[in-house]
């Protein structure tokens, strides 16, 4: 492989909106992202319901 033509590769920080960090690597040195295995409702066993709010609850 040609190093001339490689992205250079970083350990990456991995930032959840829940606040949690863990390092990965990548070619980018930050990373953000809104669900993790640490706030998703598959990894955790809780399960959130969107209630349906505003015009749908003048037709109820």
């Amino acid at each position: 492989m040609k190093a001339s033509i490689q992205p250079k590769y970083y350990q990456a920080t991995v930032t959840c909106n829940c606040g949690n960090t863990f390092v990965t690597g990548s070619t980018k040195p930050e990373i953000h992202v809104e669900v993790c295995s640490k706030c998703h409702s598959f990894y955790t066993g809780t399960q959130k319901t969107a209630a349906a709010k505003g015009r749908i609850d003048k037709f109820n």
